[in-house]
C-alpha cells in the first residue's frame, strides 16, 4: 500500500464516521466509545491538521460537556430529533433536495441524481436505512465507498478518473448545500454537538477539495 492509497483509506473512514453520526441517534454504547482513548486519540490526531483544529476542538469540547449532562444519551437523542427530524422551519433537514431544488420538496432531482450515481457505481444503499437517496448520511457513505473503489483501480488513467469523480461529487452533491445545512443546524441545535459535527463536515469537505485539486 502506497502513501496515497493509505491516505485515501483514512479519508474514507472519516466520511463513514460522519455518515454514522448523521444517520441515527447515538446509542449509550456508542456514546461511551467517544470517551475511549482510541476515539479521543483519533479526534486529537485530526486536530493536528491546522485547517481542522478549530472545528475538532469544538467537537471535543461538546463531548466533554456531554459528560456533565444528566441522561446524556436521551438528551443527545432529543438534540438529534430537534436538529434534523422536525419541519423545514424548525430543523436542518438532512436532504439535498430541500436546499437545491426550487420545489423545496423531498425526493426531488438531487435524490434522483444520487440514485443514478449509486446505480452507476453499483453501491447499494443500506436496506435498514430507509431514507431518500440524497440524505447526507447516504451521500457520505457513497463517497467513502467511491474513495475505496479508487484504490482498486489498476491503471493510472482509471485511478485519476475516480479521483476526479470524487472532486466532482464533493463540489456538486455536497458543498452545494452542506454549508447552508450546517448554518441552520447551528441555529437549531441549542446544545451544539451536532452543530459542531456539521461544521467539521463542511471544513473537512473544503480541505478535501484542496487535496483533490492539488492546491
Amino acid at each position: 500500500m502506497n502513501e496515497l492509497t493509505a491516505f485515501n483509506e483514512q479519508r474514507a473512514e472519516i466520511y463513514w464516521w460522519l455518515s454514522s453520526l448523521l444517520a441515527n441517534e447515538l446509542t449509550t454504547e456508542q456514546l461511551e466509545q467517544y470517551n475511549s482513548f482510541e476515539v479521543r486519540t483519533f479526534l486529537s490526531d485530526l486536530g493536528k491538521t491546522p485547517e481542522l483544529t478549530t472545528s475538532i476542538n469544538e467537537l471535543i469540547e461538546k463531548l466533554n460537556q456531554l459528560q456533565a449532562r444528566d441522561d446524556a444519551q436521551l438528551e443527545l437523542s432529543a438534540d438529534f430529533c430537534q436538529a434534523f427530524l422536525g419541519s423545514d422551519k424548525n430543523s436542518a433537514l438532512p436532504y439535498a433536495s430541500i436546499y437545491l431544488d426550487k420545489s423545496g420538496l423531498l425526493n426531488a432531482k438531487p435524490a434522483q441524481d444520487m440514485r443514478e450515481l449509486l446505480e452507476k457505481y453499483k453501491i447499494a444503499q443500506k436496506s435498514e436505512f430507509n431514507e431518500p437517496a440524497d440524505h447526507i448520511a447516504i451521500e457520505l457513505d457513497f463517497l467513502g465507498n467511491l474513495i475505496l473503489m479508487t484504490n482498486q483501480q489498476t491503471s493510472e488513467e482509471d485511478f485519476e478518473a475516480y479521483m476526479s469523480a470524487q472532486l466532482s461529487f464533493i463540489n456538486t452533491q455536497l458543498l452545494s448545500w452542506t454549508p447552508k445545512f450546517s448554518h441552520i443546524c447551528k441555529e437549531r441545535d441549542e446544545f451544539g454537538f451536532y452543530a459542531a459535527v456539521t461544521a467539521f463536515l463542511v471544513t473537512f469537505l473544503q480541505l478535501d477539495v484542496t487535496f483533490l485539486t492539488g492546491e
